[in-house]
């Protein structure tokens, strides 16, 4: 379960910021480079960036000659080594699970209990960073408060040796981006228990007032038995936490190509809507085998967003039923007012999908729209048409330009007659 360690979210405005100040930091205090050169190839990265060719900064100082490959991996490799087995009190180490951009997980034996647990570290050169260090016990103590089958559990948070760590629950499986990366999509049925069990575990953290704001396939873990659980609480923050809101406006937290549109905004007042939007967004790239929105480089990824019209999903996946189309149409509105306004709504619309009823909150939703849409054109406007209603539309259509061409042959046809009587 290597992706149980992703912790790859950052700011939109930075996109490796973070790395990249730690990364400066440790080549000047080895020496490596001067100021100068650094901000030269801070520079050099942005300039990179602008043509959509995004790289960390240890690579960019590599490429102009500042720094070695071998210096610089050195350097990386000093500033993760390994904590020793029996270094944090109460767990042994058995087997890194996988490493991610801001932390390692590990395997570990839980020795009191006898039970196997993972363990997120967050590495050395982390450690001087109090917003990392802040982030990491917030992600510890937002997962505390949560007591669901469908969220990893949280078990134990603390220091020692110098080191940070986390401990959570074990999930012997996989995410559901180790599925899409294989088999391109989902059958409807799997997708929508899957979202709806995610779904139930949003409704759980939302009622504790809790937003994830980083709901996507790499942090949606799946136990052999099938059991969907959330996972990765690293950019979850309460509501009432204006503190933290106020130090986070204007930046964007989440990731590109599932980050809701007040996201990408840096707007202060993220609510669980935010989360509605990345698990529609999450849901779609399940049921249509692709993301939402696509471009080289996330800063354009991120403007689709906010200015794109979501191409419906069952126009790249017909066999999708109209109602699951309707409900990631109703989570992906880019007016949050437009999506569902609350979890319940949500759970509501999928259930009925799944026992094959219609969604009636987002019909609801689409009719209010539509009702608005009208009064700001002045003139009627067609409904939103999917799938096999398209279909019907069509049909219909061709049998009045079929019954319109025979009423003009029979009105031809009695001319004739009467021409011909009369010239009798």
């Amino acid at each position: 379960m290597p992706d149980q360690g992703d912790t790859s979210s950052a700011s939109a405005s930075s996109f490796g910021g973070g790395e990249d100040t730690l990364v400066s930091k440790l080549v000047l205090k080895h020496k490596l480079a001067t100021t100068q050169e650094i901000k030269s190839c801070l520079v050099r990265k942005k300039q990179l960036a602008d043509r959509g060719q995004d790289k960390p900064l240890s690579e960019v100082l590599v490429e102009q000659g500042c720094v070695t490959a071998a210096q610089m991996q050195r350097l990386i490799a000093d500033a993760d080594q390994k904590p020793a087995k029996q270094l944090f009190p109460g767990y042994q180490l058995l087997d890194k699970l996988g490493k991610g951009a801001m932390a390692t997980v590990y395997k570990a034996r839980q020795l009191s209990l006898d039970r196997v647990v993972a363990v997120k570290v967050l590495p050395h050169r982390y450690s001087e960073n109090a917003e990392f260090v802040d982030r990491f016990y917030r992600e510890g103590k937002a997962a505390a408060k949560l007591n669901h089958r469908n969220i990893v559990q949280a078990i134990d948070v603390g220091e020692a040796g110098g080191y940070h760590y986390f401990v959570m629950e074990y999930v012997d499986g996989y995410t559901v981006h180790d599925v899409l990366a294989k088999s391109k999509r989902y059958p409807e049925s799997e997708a929508v228990d899957l979202i709806l069990q995610i779904a139930d575990a949003l409704a759980h953290a939302h009622a504790r007032g809790l937003v994830h704001r980083d709901v996507k396939p790499k942090n949606i873990m799946l136990t052999r038995d099938g059991v969907a659980k959330l996972a990765d609480m690293g950019l979850a923050r309460e509501v009432s936490d204006t503190r933290l809101a106020q130090s986070e406006a204007g930046r964007a937290y989440g990731t590109p190509y599932y980050i809701s549109p007040e996201q990408i905004r840096g707007e202060v007042d993220i609510d669980f809507r935010a989360d509605i939007y990345s698990l529609g967004a999450t849901f779609y790239h399940m049921v249509a085998g692709r993301v939402p929105f696509d471009a080289p480089n996330p800063t354009a990824v991120m403007l689709k967003h906010l200015r794109e019209q979501l191409t419906p999903p069952d126009h790249i996946n017909p066999e999708l039923s109209v109602g699951c189309a309707e409900i990631i149409e109703v989570m992906m509105a880019k007016r949050r007012e437009d999506r569902y306004q609350s979890t319940e709504e949500m759970l509501e619309d999928l259930r009925a999908v799944r026992e094959g009823r219609p969604p009636v909150h987002a019909r609801a939703i689409f009719d209010v729209n539509e009702l608005a849409n009208l009064e700001e054109q002045g003139s009627p406007a067609e409904p939103p048409v999917h799938g096999s209603a398209a279909a019907a539309a069509q049909m219909v259509a061709g049998w009045k330009v079929a019954v319109a061409v025979l009423a003009m042959l029979l009105v031809l046809s009695l001319i004739v007659n009467v021409v011909l009587l009369l010239g009798s």
